[in-house]
């Protein structure tokens, strides 16, 4: 009798994803980097002048997950304002790790806000802001030198303060803001938005200042990746190590919003790219978090939340999957770390749910059959399944109140 020859061992396919490492940067209490948690920001969008207004921003985002929170300092006015939010935050709440934006020619504003905030976010494109002239047609080697030199004078004072007093700086490329230097030397693509970030690192490094992470947004996806890619290509030759900061700049709201966030940050986190990210919704900032919280739970890199796993109904399914998936999902919602499954019948059900905590599943009519792992516990009868589902998690002790 013919028999098949033993196959020869076949490569695991490997599931982790593997972080590229970078060096840990301190924002505060929060750790960028380094082996940590990829950390969630977003920004407010009050007026900075509004001292209660902005605290109480800053309140509601840090309560709900937010852990680094920027503001905008688009005068010295508002560098002194946050001055006083960061009084009011320790007074009425907690202290919370605050990034400020600086914008056009912003040396002196960010001397001052430097002073009041953990983080200072700078964009190259603008930081000294080079005027388009309509007759340029080329940069000669003296210019570009000229303007290199004007960067170095007016960030450096920026740089040794951060550095002094233990601080940290973005440098935030946008593909949108790119210096017309950058435009005429390398094009509008992702080569200048890379060569525009290592210029200001170059400096810093310079300067034995390293608390550097880096963005490169755009709000174009295949951009935004590209960029981030060769940056990550050029650190690796270069020796460096910063941690990145993800993001689709100018994403929208809605669905779309969402997923174009997610195709672009979730993309990366997959390849190991990124320490710390922000969802940028044309929406309220509140409405921003969960969508973070969301991509770093698909992947697996972080659990906040229960992780669902339902199969999408047939012709087999003995209840109705969506109205006790939602019943399920409304009495469990405030747990977190578990996985639950949902399951119509059995003909998938136990496979498909193998990697579950608890299982839910449609195994006759009228009743259902509730499992811990792969094992089967108990069959009950469908109108009192999802109260012995909350009694077989407090058996285990993993219930809490919500």
């Amino acid at each position: 009798m013919q028999t098949l020859e033993t196959p020869k061992t076949t490569p695991e396919f490997d599931t982790t994803i593997h972080r590229r490492q970078t060096r840990p940067v301190k924002v505060a209490d929060v750790t960028i980097g380094g082996g940590h948690p990829v950390v969630v920001q977003s920004m407010i969008n009050e007026d900075t002048l509004d001292i209660d207004g902005s605290v109480a921003a800053i309140r509601r985002l840090h309560e709900i997950g937010c852990e680094i929170v920027r503001v905008t300092v688009p005068s010295m006015a508002h560098a002194k304002a946050l001055a006083e939010i960061k009084a009011k935050l320790a007074q009425v709440y907690q202290p919370v790790p605050l990034v400020a934006d600086v914008h056009h020619n912003g040396l002196k504003i960010a001397l001052e806000v430097a002073k009041h905030v953990d983080k200072v976010r700078i964009n190259p494109g603008l930081y000294v802001f080079e005027k388009p002239s309509p007759t340029r047609s080329e940069y000669t080697q003296a210019e570009f030198k000229e303007i290199g030199d004007k960067i170095r004078e007016t960030l450096e004072p920026l740089v040794i303060s951060l550095r002094d007093q233990g601080k940290a700086m973005r440098i935030g490329v946008n593909h949108g803001s790119l210096a017309e230097r950058m435009l005429f030397t390398y094009g509008d693509t992702p080569e200048g938005m890379v060569e525009s970030a290592l210029e200001f690192i170059r400096i810093c490094e310079s300067l034995n200042f390293y608390n550097i992470v880096i963005s490169m947004k755009a709000s174009r996806v295949p951009v935004m990746l590209a960029a981030y890619r060769l940056m990550v290509k050029r650190m690796d030759e270069l020796g460096m190590d910063y941690p990145l900061h993800l993001g689709v700049t100018e994403a929208g709201d809605g669905e779309y919003g969402r997923i174009k966030s997610t195709a672009g940050i979730g993309t990366l986190l997959a390849e190991g790219i990124g320490d710390t990210i922000r969802v940028s919704l044309t929406e309220a900032p509140e409405k921003e978090i969960p969508v973070c919280y969301s991509i770093l739970q698909a992947l697996g890199l972080r659990k906040t939340m229960v992780e669902y796993v339902a199969c999408p109904s047939c012709g087999r399914t003995l209840f109705n999957l969506e109205e006790v998936l939602h019943k399920v999902r409304e009495a469990t919602k405030h747990l977190t770390g578990l996985d639950i499954a949902v399951m119509g019948c059995i003909v998938n059900g136990p496979g498909e749910m193998a990697d579950a905590d608890y299982g839910y599943v449609g195994k006759q009519a009228g009743y259902i059959s509730l499992y811990r792992g792969r094992e089967e516990i108990k069959k009950v009868p469908e109108d009192q399944g999802v109260q012995e589902l909350i009694e077989l998690i407090k058996a285990d002790g993993r219930w809490v109140e919500p």
